[in-house]
């Protein structure tokens, strides 16, 4: 029997919590989705909350600053706090490869 690993089950869930007023939150944003894209095209799927808006959700996922980047899966959960413009330091935070042409 021959297994076949589908995209599905490579595909890495993230969940963003953001202040909506927020600039830094803002940049969090554009610079997650650039991030993700560029690492993990086609194969991440990210859903931006409002912290405001979703109270309950972030005391679940232990939310005490924003913006929060939280890997859900694959386990071990990681989390990077800030604007994601240090783009290397949050490769190594998520542990995901360099992309090709990146030291």
């Amino acid at each position: 029997m021959v297994h076949e690993t589908s995209s599905r089950n490579r595909t890495q869930l993230y969940r963003l919590y953001v202040s909506a007023a927020s600039p830094l939150s803002s940049r969090a944003i554009v610079n997650s989705r650039s991030f993700l894209e560029r690492h993990l095209p086609g194969l991440h799927r990210l859903a931006v909350l409002d912290i405001a808006a979703n109270v309950t959700q972030a005391k679940l996922d232990q939310i005490i600053a924003s913006p929060t980047l939280v890997r859900l899966s694959p386990l071990p959960q990681r989390r990077f706090v800030g604007d994601m413009s240090d783009t290397e330091r949050l490769r190594v935070s998520l542990g995901l490869q360099p992309v090709s042409g990146e030291p």
